[in-house]
């Protein structure tokens, strides 16, 4: 009897701590129950979660013990600690092109802004010309947006006899009181230059053929003209053409695209310099063409021509100073250049 009792007392004391301990999770069971019943969403702080993810890889049995939140939530919470993880392990500095100066940044503005009727291109080849590296679309992106049409294409005319052709043609130019004046251009091929213009209110052939013989002194006679079919080029103007020894190449009616540096420079003329003024007679017109050719000469950048004017600039090094506007066409254009201070 004395050794039955002695077992009894060791069961006693082995089962009443795990008797107490299955009735303490019992009423901690309980009181989640009715904590779960009453709040919708309990409110976990990040230390919780790294606490369950921590405890589902060490405890196999951590399912058994959930009652706020679904076993499917802590894989989750694992996996978004898994990418933070290896976020923070290969990260590699900052990612994406280097942002331009605000220097560069705030002279694209400036020259877009002051010359409304330039695209990328244009700045960018004053931007290489001030010796600022950047690539066209970065202009593009930094520019101020100003609606306007798109720029027609050149079309390559004769290009393996391009330094012996010259082109001519007329523009109508209505004055402020109506009354309509004709300017004839004697455009060069080669260095896309404007290289005679004149002004009349009553164009005939013998006045456009003293234009030519104005605008090739000295044997500079190229070997083609290229012109149109208008009937201001009669007879006279066909001899003396003859006569200085340049081939007429005429072409086809209303085809203005056979002729297409002549089209462009005359729209070049019309957007960015005529359309932006009154004109109030010939003199004035004769001036105001004057200021521009000069402009489109010296200062305008030309695609054709790498970027740079008939007349080629020099690229002017940071070293040589800030960079100044000089208002060119009585401001409807300007030239960028370096000046020391």
């Amino acid at each position: 009897m004395g050794m039955f009792q002695a077992v009894l007392v060791l069961l006693r004391a082995m089962l009443i701590p795990k008797i107490h301990l299955a009735v303490e999770n019992l009423a901690l069971r309980q009181q989640l129950a009715i904590c779960r019943q009453s709040v919708q969403r309990p409110q976990l702080h990040p230390r919780d979660r790294v606490f369950w993810v921590w405890l589902s890889r060490l405890w196999p049995n951590w399912r058994s013990a959930l009652a706020i939140v679904q076993p499917e939530t802590v894989i989750r919470w694992h996996r978004e600690g898994f990418k933070l993880y290896w976020r923070w392990k290969s990260r590699a500095g900052k990612v994406g092109r280097p942002r331009i100066d605000r220097e560069i940044r705030e002279l694209i503005r400036r020259i877009s802004r002051e010359n409304p009727t330039w695209g990328a291109p244009r700045i960018l080849s004053e931007l290489l010309l001030l010796e600022y590296d950047v690539a066209e679309g970065t202009v593009a992106k930094y520019m101020v947006r100003i609606s306007k049409p798109p720029s027609q294409t050149w079309r390559t005319f004769l290009a393996n006899h391009v330094s012996d052709i010259a082109a001519c043609d007329f523009l109508t130019v209505p004055t402020v009181t109506f009354r309509v004046l004709y300017v004839f251009i004697v455009f060069r091929h080669d260095r896309r230059q404007v290289v005679h213009f004149n002004v009349t209110t009553n164009p005939y052939a013998k006045w456009t053929a003293q234009q030519i013989i104005n605008a090739f002194p000295d044997e500079e006679s190229p070997r083609f003209l290229l012109r149109d079919r208008d009937g201001i080029y009669g007879d006279h103007f066909k001899k003396r053409i003859k006569n200085m020894g340049i081939e007429e190449i005429l072409i086809a009616p209303h085809s203005p695209w056979q002729n297409p540096y002549c089209e462009r420079v005359i729209g070049s003329i019309r957007r960015e310099c005529l359309d932006q003024v009154i004109v109030l007679g010939e003199a004035h017109l004769k001036r105001i063409l004057t200021a521009y050719f000069q402009y489109y000469h010296e200062a305008r950048c030309h695609l054709a021509l790498d970027r740079n004017s008939p007349r080629p600039r020099q690229i002017e090094a940071p070293d040589c100073g800030a960079v100044i506007s000089i208002p060119q066409v009585g401001g409807l254009h300007h030239r960028y250049t370096r000046r020391a201070a």
